[in-house]
C-alpha cells in the first residue's frame, strides 16, 4: 500500500509549497483539498485505514488544517463533512494570513462505491425534487454552520463544497444570508437541474430557447402572483440574498453544472436587449417549480442564487469524470475565465 505522502504526492497541489491567501487561485485550490479531504475521510473510513494507514490527513496537513470534527450522516454512520481548523505555523507573520479562514466547513459529493452509495442516491433525489432542505443530513451541516458562526463570527468560516456537497454549501450560504450572514463560499459543480440547453452549438438557437423559457416562467411567476394577490407590496426574495456572492465553479463539458454559464449569461444578455424586467421574474424561478406552486405545495428552486463570482474551466475536458471531478480544482496550468454577476 502507498503511503500517505506517496498518495497525496500523486494527485495533490504539491507546487503550492507556501499560500498566498490573498490569491483567487490559492484560496481555490486550498478549498478544493480541504473537500478531497472530506471524500478520503470516508473512503478510509469504508476501508477501515487508521492511524499510519489513513489516507485523509495529508489533504489538509499540507496547508496547515487540523480536523475539527467529522460530520456524519445519522442514516448510515457515512462522513460526508469535516469542520477544518487553519493552524498557520508560529514562524507566520500575520501580513501573511490576510485572506485566510479560521475554520472551513467542507463537504463532500456522491461516492459511488461503497456501503454509502445508497444513501447518497437517495440524497441525490432529495436534490432533484428540491428536497435537499428537509433531509436529515442537511440538518446536521446546518445545525454544523449555524454553530461555528455564532462561536467565532461570520468573517471567520468558509464553506465548501463538490457536486451534492456544493448544493448543500450553497443551501446552507443561502439559509445565512437570509438572516444577513454572508458567508465565503466555494461551490464546485454545483448541480443544475434543467434542458441541457448548455450543449447546443448554435448561439442563435441557445438566445432563442432560453428567451422563450424566461418568457413563459415570467408569465406564470405574475400569474401566481396574481392568484395569491395581497395588500403588501410583492417581496422580491432575490433581493435579500443579493449581497451573497459566492465563488462558483464549473465547467462547460460537465453536463450537471454547465447550465450555470447560460442561468448567469443570459440574464446579462436580457438586460443589454432591454428585457431585464422578464428576466427578474424569470431568474428566481424555475418552471417546475411554478407547476408544483400551483398545486397548492410550495417549491423553492434551491439551485438558483442571485449573484456569484462564476469561474468557467475552459481547460479541455478528457472525459466527463474530468470535467466534473474535484482534482481539476488545483492545477497549477489551468485555462479560467471569471466575472461577477450581481443580481439588480
Amino acid at each position: 500500500m502507498a503511503s500517505e505522502r506517496e498518495h497525496f504526492s500523486l494527485s495533490g497541489p504539491l507546487h503550492l509549497t507556501s499560500v498566498d491567501w490573498e490569491s483567487a487561485h490559492d484560496q481555490r485550490s486550498v478549498a478544493a483539498c480541504l473537500v478531497q479531504g472530506v471524500y478520503i475521510l470516508e473512503r478510509d473510513r469504508q476501508e477501515k485505514r487508521q492511524g499510519a494507514h489513513a489516507l485523509a490527513p495529508p489533504w489538509w496537513e499540507f496547508f496547515h488544517f487540523g480536523l475539527l470534527r467529522c460530520l456524519v450522516d445519522n442514516a448510515d454512520s457515512s462522513i460526508f463533512g469535516a469542520i477544518f481548523e487553519f493552524k498557520p505555523p508560529a514562524s507566520c507573520c500575520n501580513d501573511s494570513l490576510d485572506g485566510s479562514p479560521r475554520y472551513v466547513l467542507a463537504f463532500r459529493g456522491t461516492i459511488t462505491k461503497g456501503d454509502s452509495l445508497s444513501r447518497d442516491l437517495e440524497l441525490d433525489l432529495h436534490l432533484i425534487r428540491n428536497g435537499l432542505h428537509q433531509t436529515s443530513r442537511f440538518e446536521i451541516a446546518m445545525q454544523a454552520v449555524r454553530n461555528m458562526v455564532a462561536a467565532v463570527g461570520d468573517s471567520n468560516v468558509w464553506l465548501a463544497g463538490h457536486s451534492l456537497g456544493s448544493a448543500m454549501a450553497m443551501l446552507a450560504g443561502k439559509s445565512m444570508a437570509k438572516n444577513g450572514i454572508f458567508l465565503k463560499s466555494f461551490l464546485f459543480n454545483p448541480p443544475f437541474f434543467s434542458a441541457p440547453i448548455e450543449r447546443i452549438k448554435s448561439k442563435k438557437l441557445k438566445h432563442g430557447i432560453r428567451f422563450a423559457t424566461s418568457v413563459i416562467t415570467a408569465g406564470l411567476t405574475l400569474a401566481m402572483k396574481a392568484k395569491h394577490q395581497s395588500n403588501r407590496a410583492p417581496e422580491d426574495p432575490f433581493a435579500a440574498l443579493s449581497a451573497w456572492a459566492p465563488c462558483l465553479f464549473v465547467n462547460p463539458a460537465d453536463h450537471i453544472c454547465s447550465e450555470y454559464i447560460g442561468y448567469f449569461e443570459h440574464r446579462r444578455k436580457m438586460e443589454e436587449i432591454g428585457a431585464g424586467g422578464i428576466e427578474r421574474l424569470a431568474t428566481q424561478n424555475s418552471i417546475g417549480s411554478l407547476l408544483i406552486n400551483a398545486m397548492g405545495k410550495e417549491a423553492e428552486p434551491l439551485h438558483l442564487i442571485p449573484s456569484a463570482r462564476m469561474t468557467i474551466n475552459a481547460t479541455p475536458s478528457r472525459d466527463f469524470k474530468y470535467a466534473h471531478g474535484i482534482h481539476q480544482w488545483w492545477g497549477p496550468d489551468l485555462q479560467l475565465r471569471s466575472e461577477l454577476y450581481k443580481y439588480k
